[in-house]
């Protein structure tokens, strides 16, 4: 065999398994997963004490490439991501100029495919220039090699546009991601509107600019039968909104959430700090308990960095000008794992679906297992790996993260994608 992982533990929700074993691979693929194999591998690894699991996928980064190459490129980003235990990203469309056609889409697969070590699959925009008024050339990218739509951070306000986005997604059935922010709600502001927002005097914005999104997006997926995928949702409310829309009816309604919405409060932003700066904003510490009981709950379907890179220059401006976001592919797997796994709770198998297995379905990739025959894309965890988040040795082009200095316990030790160790510790 090409390479065996010898006695590490064995985790995979798709085929509800989860016991010490050997894992083979051969030819990319997954070739046997047995308590003992007795063949032997080309190489080898000693994986006792180890956690292997179904390849991690980030279905919502910004690479920035092509446009912003200062912040991030598909390069720098994919190495950020194969460090961090992703062996997939899906990227959003808000590169310059917009990935809205057929020859933006084929630019960043054959960039990916010349620098990359891990799977690259674009996002195309919904609209031309994610301007939010005529929609873009989907179908040609859909044929290029698309695995969704969204305008992300250009949100489409036209409830007739978003309409019609869904009634042609379903052409191609291609989810519809929504960053579900309603515009005029949300004018002007920079955090969470709330106790801090007016302590500190700073515009706040309305978490019903999330919420009134979120429940148009459900209206209009149940009557066109598409797929919409809320991105990083944030609040409590928005939250309520999903589950009581899949309860209602017949609808394909499913979200994500980012690691920040799960560890950070609006609190943070007392520091002024730009790095505690992200749209959707950081939340009460209501909505954060509520969207750890849905990553718990299963209601929420997926975890999704958002990893939005920017050059230093941009995130050292006020706090008022300052770009939203922060990036995260190196930091979310061992913040989960520390925070959520470690404390028990969530177990090993809820980390591996909502990491890879839900959205590898929400995608329609043909990864998140580790079934026999499916390609060898692994994400192998220490569970006693003690490390510091030090912005100064991550991969990416950018820094902008809140997370540095914490110290946390269990992380990534290992990336394989297609039967190929990609990065290792």
């Amino acid at each position: 065999m090409q390479l065996i992982l010898r006695k590490g533990r064995v985790v995979d929700p798709s085929q509800k398994l989860n016991r010490v074993a050997d894992i083979g691979i051969e030819d990319g693929r997954v070739a046997e997963i047995a308590v003992r194999i007795r063949k032997k591998g080309r190489k080898e690894i000693d994986a006792r004490g180890l956690v292997v699991l179904p390849g991690f996928i980030d279905m919502h980064v910004h690479l920035r490439e092509p446009g912003r190459e200062d912040a991030e490129t598909i390069e720098s980003g994919t190495n950020a991501a194969a460090h961090g235990g992703f062996t997939a990203v899906a990227c959003m469309p808000n590169t310059q100029p917009v990935n809205d056609s057929e020859a933006v889409t084929s630019f960043i697969l054959e960039r990916a495919r010349e620098v990359s070590k891990i799977a690259v699959y674009p996002i195309g925009a919904i609209t031309k220039g994610s301007q939010g008024k005529t929609l873009a050339e989907i179908g040609e990218m859909y044929r290029t090699g698309i695995v969704a739509i969204s305008d992300d951070g250009n949100p489409v306000q036209d409830n007739q546009v978003m309409r019609r986005a869904m009634e042609y997604s379903r052409l191609f059935n291609l989810p519809v991601i929504d960053h579900c922010e309603d515009t005029d709600l949300s004018a002007g502001g920079v955090m969470h509107e709330g106790y801090y927002s007016t302590l500190l005097g700073l515009r706040g914005i309305n978490p019903a600019a999330e919420e009134v999104q979120i429940v148009r997006d459900a209206i209009l997926a149940q009557q066109t039968g598409a797929h919409a995928h809320i991105a990083h949702l944030s609040t409590k409310r928005s939250l309520e909104a999903v589950i009581k829309a899949r309860k209602e009816g017949q609808v394909a309604l499913t979200c994500e959430v980012t690691p920040h919405h799960l560890l950070l409060t609006d609190a943070l932003v007392t520091s002024y700090d730009t790095n505690t700066k992200m749209k959707p904003p950081l939340r009460s510490q209501d909505d954060v308990d509520a969207l750890v009981k849905g990553i718990v709950s299963g209601d929420i379907d997926a975890i999704a960095t958002d990893h939005a890179p920017h050059n230093i220059n941009d995130k050292m401006l006020e706090f008022d000008r300052a770009p939203f976001g922060i990036v995260g592919l190196e930091t979310a797997v061992g913040l989960i794992y520390d925070r959520f796994v470690r404390t028990e709770i969530l177990t090993l198998e809820r980390m591996a679906q909502l990491f890879s297995t839900n959205p590898a379905r929400i995608l329609r990739l043909d990864r998140g297992t580790l079934a026999k025959g499916a390609w060898a894309d692994i994400t192998v965890l220490d569970p006693e790996l003690s490390w510091e988040v030090r912005s100064e040795n991550f991969q990416s082009r950018s820094r902008n993260t809140p997370y540095e200095g914490w110290k946390l316990r269990g992380g990534p030790a290992m990336t394989i994608v297609k039967g190929k160790i990609v990065w290792s510790l």
